[in-house]
């Protein structure tokens, strides 16, 4: 039988490829973004009671109601920003099922797509079968910030969506105010709208803050913003996430949203709007990670590889030029066979595969994971 591959060029995911090699040679995985630890015991009992109780059948397809009530707090405690529950609050099947109903709800044929590269893998994907097309801008190590000129310069009457991602995997940089101010200036009079993912919003350190499309009322108009319990609540196996968006871009998610999973898991979905009330559990998060990040840098102090601290997510770029000049793809290979540490080599995320000699590292670990990776490392 021979039939057209709507994706010819794309593969199996990096992270699929690393946890592989890691689970084959025993490796300690530092790749895939997932932490070893477990949740919440309250979370986890919240799961039971709802199972128990019998919250088991369909979901409403946007979501719990009461969740959808507690994401609407929840946004406007922090961002200062109102969200119908009813009507413009989605609570999806994982943050990646929200990204693919954005980008197909908004770009038609021919429609151009700003992507910032290095780019989470799922992004262009769902750009390709929607029909649009991927106008690429790199962000340049080591700080990777926006060069917002060359934004205005790729600008054209056919763009019709921008991919931002702030916190940023794999980098971890974030956009600033003045990023902000940038990014007013360059979509004010147009009609580009913009999809945020924003999943590791409660994971930003030295004493910044998540600059959310949601606090800004010019931006939010035109955004659909993608969240994450999982990655909040170190539930990634459950894959449960949202999207907040204006009514009429809400509206044009759901038709998508309803014939991708129709709706989401009930008791899980219950669970967590019982779990929002606690506000410490997701506002305590980055210094929790922070601690994480310093340790984990702390102890590659001896090592070869260098750092600069990432500003969000639980990702730590490192820079391995002083070791070897191979490939990214390669060097990472060889540090899971050889040396027992798994990485993800960022050059995947680029379009035309940029290699920089640096390498991602997950580090949402428990310490002693951490202390085990770092002495590997510095054997090298």
């Amino acid at each position: 039988m021979k039939f057209k591959s709507k994706l010819p060029d794309i593969g199996v995911t990096i992270f699929t490829i690393m946890t592989a090699l890691a689970n084959e040679y025993d490796a300690i995985n530092l790749s895939q973004g997932f932490p070893d630890f477990d949740t919440d015991p309250q979370l986890m009992d919240l799961v039971h009671k709802y199972i128990k109780n019998g919250f088991n059948q369909y979901a409403p397809m946007q979501g719990v109601m009461v969740l959808r009530e507690r994401i609407a707090e929840k946004t406007l405690k922090l961002y200062n920003s109102s969200y119908d529950p009813y009507t413009e609050i989605t609570v999806t099947s994982g943050a990646t099922e929200a990204l693919f109903a954005a980008i197909m709800a908004i770009v038609n044929k021919g429609d151009e797509v700003i992507v910032f590269e290095p780019a989470f893998d799922s992004y262009v994907p769902a750009i390709l079968l929607s029909g649009g097309v991927p106008k690429f801008i790199k962000l340049k190590p080591p700080y990777y910030n926006i060069d917002w000129e060359e934004v205005k310069n790729a600008l054209s009457k056919r763009t019709k969506l921008m991919i931002l991602n702030s916190p940023h995997n794999p980098t971890g940089s974030v956009l600033f105010k003045e990023d902000i101010s940038s990014l007013q200036d360059v979509v004010e009079k147009t009609g580009i709208f913009i999809l945020s993912d924003e999943v590791y919003e409660h994971i930003v350190f030295d004493g910044l803050k998540n600059e959310s499309m949601s606090k800004y009322p010019d931006l939010a108009d035109r955004s659909f913003v993608i969240c994450s319990f999982g990655k909040t609540y170190h539930t990634t196996g459950w894959k449960i996430g949202y999207c907040l968006a204006p009514k009429p871009l809400s509206a044009e998610f759901q038709k998508i949203h309803q014939f991708l999973t129709f709706a989401t898991n009930t008791p899980i979905q219950h669970a967590y709007a019982e779990f929002l009330q606690n506000e410490k559990a997701y506002l305590g998060l980055s210094v929790f990670y922070q601690q994480k990040r310093d340790k984990f840098i702390s102890l590659l102090k001896n090592s070869r590889f260098k750092a600069i601290p990432s500003k969000g997510t639980y990702f730590q770029m490192l820079d391995y030029s002083s070791i070897s000049d191979e490939a990214d793809t390669e060097f990472s290979k060889r540090l899971t066979i050889e040396h027992g540490v798994a990485s993800v080599p960022p050059s995947v995320f680029y379009h035309d595969n940029d290699d920089h000699k640096m390498l991602r590292f997950c580090f949402a670990k428990k310490d002693e994971t951490l202390e085990k990776a770092a002495e590997k490392l510095c054997r090298i």
